[in-house]
């Protein structure tokens, strides 16, 4: 049995994500952005072990949200689920990648580690600027994905693409199947299958797929957690 943290899993691929690992056995720890939220979710899922809560738009809440986590002791596997699309440059940088930066340098490390991307990261560019985009914001995710792979050889790392699925986000047109979706996150954070116990890989559907070359660049790697450090003040650990 694994102890798991889904960031954004109110709804959508977080909270079908969470739904299977409770029903498959494991413990589950839910967030959402605010306590207006929280019995509600709690109604959707009876089974998750708690839930924490925390605007991770605000980059001291953020840090809250990190030491509430570990307060509750140490996870297996953390899945950085949460994402916004049709909003604010702002918003996109701060919680696209500035949170998972800023909770993967300060939760206590896990053994397994899956960020969400998407095939919209095809499009990003590498640099963090005023004007990011959410493809741009994608891109970063795989290159911190692949920095934590790097600099951490202890902890999978890995990044998904859902692909284009049915939820909030996705809208209802969305063509992808919303099941395989969910499915690989959550392969990723509790199976044994030797394909998952991997790192610094792209996966979509359970198998890897081609990415954008540059999220491998060691130097833009390294200029974008710098940056995070800059806009955070939090270094990488270690």
């Amino acid at each position: 049995m694994a102890r798991i943290f889904i960031t954004g899993s109110a709804d959508g691929l977080g909270l079908l994500s969470a739904k299977t690992l409770i029903a498959d056995g494991h413990q589950v720890v839910l967030h959402t952005r605010s306590n207006a939220r929280k019995n509600e979710i709690l109604g959707k899922v009876p089974g998750a072990e708690n839930i924490l809560t925390g605007d991770l738009s605000d980059i001291e809440e953020t840090k809250k949200l990190a030491q509430a986590i570990n307060e509750t002791g140490q996870f297996d596997a953390i899945i950085h689920n949460a994402g916004v699309y049709n909003v604010s440059a702002k918003q996109i940088l701060s919680v696209n990648i500035l949170a998972p930066y800023i909770l993967t340098c300060l939760i206590r490390k896990p053994s397994r580690l899956i960020y969400l991307s998407s095939g919209m990261h095809l499009q990003g560019t590498p640099e963090l600027n005023d004007n990011i985009t959410y493809s741009d914001s994608k891109l970063h995710l795989l290159m911190l994905c692949k920095s934590v792979a790097r600099k951490w050889t202890d902890v999978y790392s890995n990044a998904v693409d859902p692909g284009w699925v049915p939820t909030k986000m996705g809208g209802r047109g969305a063509p992808d199947n919303l099941q395989k979706g969910y499915e690989t996150q959550v392969w990723l954070a509790v199976s044994n299958d030797n394909k998952a116990k991997v790192s610094g890989r792209y996966f979509f559907h359970q198998k890897e797929d081609h990415y954008n070359p540059e999220a491998d660049n060691v130097l833009l790697q390294e200029k974008l957690l710098d940056d995070c450090r800059k806009i955070t003040g939090i270094s990488f650990p270690g």
